[in-house]
């Protein structure tokens, strides 16, 4: 569905004017990694990137990036600042769990169980689907111990949560707060609009069953920048402390968007499925990527190649250059960005 918006915002919050939506088009995506074995380049993941500056500008841009796409989860952290406009009054570990994917873990499980508490809700009232959770070991624990898939362990249980405690202090209905006319996501696509700075070009349903926006990768960049360099006091950044000082529960223990934002100091980074990933330091410098095909092993280490892109040191970024790749047991190969991302990438791969 084509969405067309109808409320003006939290009160007293200005909401600035947008660009005309993203087209929805055949992405013209471009080669961002290539899988290097015995020094031949056994497969090539496309995809698109962006690097901003801390002035905004595009300083590069890979494949298509204005293009529309579903930024999946990693939009949680801009639907979380709507939240906090609406009222929710979440801040801390539980904030950071309103944004977050989470492995199912016992403490996200209870935070989320906490919202719910807040908002005089039960596990009932989730609209999310049922699920395994998310985290492998996790997952592997419940089925030893004969869990079944429930609406808590579900990764978006947590952003559901909230979604409840902010319909409840509007007084808004709790039964189809999943429906994207119901006041609570009509609010949530006009920040979308407001921080991406563009119109949304379509809304679908994501996994969780929550109303899912598509905007370009340059607006989710954008969107997210916007949120680090927020002034002190805002949502935008009880949103990013949130979540840099909470990574794990935002997303779980040993999970690479945690690592990564532990590893550099003021990062604030969100991943999403099909090879979504965005991050922002605290002036603005920001990147976002999309893997088309929707690897994981490229999503990190073509992240990781556009952070050294924008004045990240490689140091830090070392350990996310992704998993090496093994014959009969020993390292034959390993994923390399494209040289258009990194032009330390070697001309030749003998």
């Amino acid at each position: 569905m084509t969405y067309h918006p109808t409320t003006t915002g939290a009160p007293g919050t200005p909401v600035a004017p947008v660009a005309a939506a993203p087209a929805i088009r055949e992405p013209l995506h471009a080669p961002v990694a290539h899988l290097v074995r015995g020094g031949v380049i056994e497969g090539i993941h496309y995809g698109s990137v962006v690097v901003l500056g801390a002035d905004g500008e595009v300083e590069l841009q890979l494949g298509d990036i204005e293009a529309a796409f579903y930024p999946r989860s990693a939009l949680k952290p801009v639907q979380a600042v709507a939240m906090l406009r609406a009222g929710l009054p979440l801040d801390g570990a539980l904030l950071s769990l309103t944004a977050a994917s989470h492995s199912g873990e016992e403490r996200h499980l209870a935070g989320a169980r906490r919202i719910l508490e807040l908002a005089g809700a039960t596990e009932d009232d989730l609209r999310n689907v049922a699920d395994m959770p998310y985290g492998p070991a996790v997952r592997d624990e419940w089925i030893r111990d004969g869990r079944r898939p429930s609406r808590l362990a579900q990764n978006c249980s947590g952003k559901h949560a909230a979604m409840l405690h902010t319909c409840k202090l509007n007084g808004w209905s709790l039964d189809d707060y999943v429906d994207p006319a119901h006041p609570l996501q009509q609010a949530i696509a006009e920040i979308v609009e407001d921080l991406t700075g563009q119109a949304i070009a379509r809304v679908t349903v994501d996994g969780c069953g929550a109303p899912l926006f598509s905007v370009s990768l340059h607006g989710l960049a954008r969107a997210l920048a916007r949120i680090t360099t927020a002034a002190e006091g805002t949502p935008e950044h009880q949103v990013a402390d949130a979540m840099r000082e909470h990574a794990e529960m935002a997303s779980g223990a040993g999970r690479d968007v945690a690592a990564l934002m532990r590893a550099v100091p003021g990062l604030l980074s969100k991943d999403g499925f099909e090879g979504v990933q965005v991050a922002a330091l605290p002036d603005g410098r920001a990147v976002a990527v999309k893997i088309a095909d929707g690897a994981d092993r490229a999503r990190v280490p073509v992240t990781a190649a556009a952070l050294a892109r924008v004045g990240v040191d490689p140091v830090a970024l070392a350990e996310f250059a992704g998993a090496p790749l093994l014959g009969g047991g020993d390292v034959v190969g390993h994923i390399r960005p494209a040289r258009a991302l990194d032009p330390l990438t070697p001309s030749s791969y003998v």
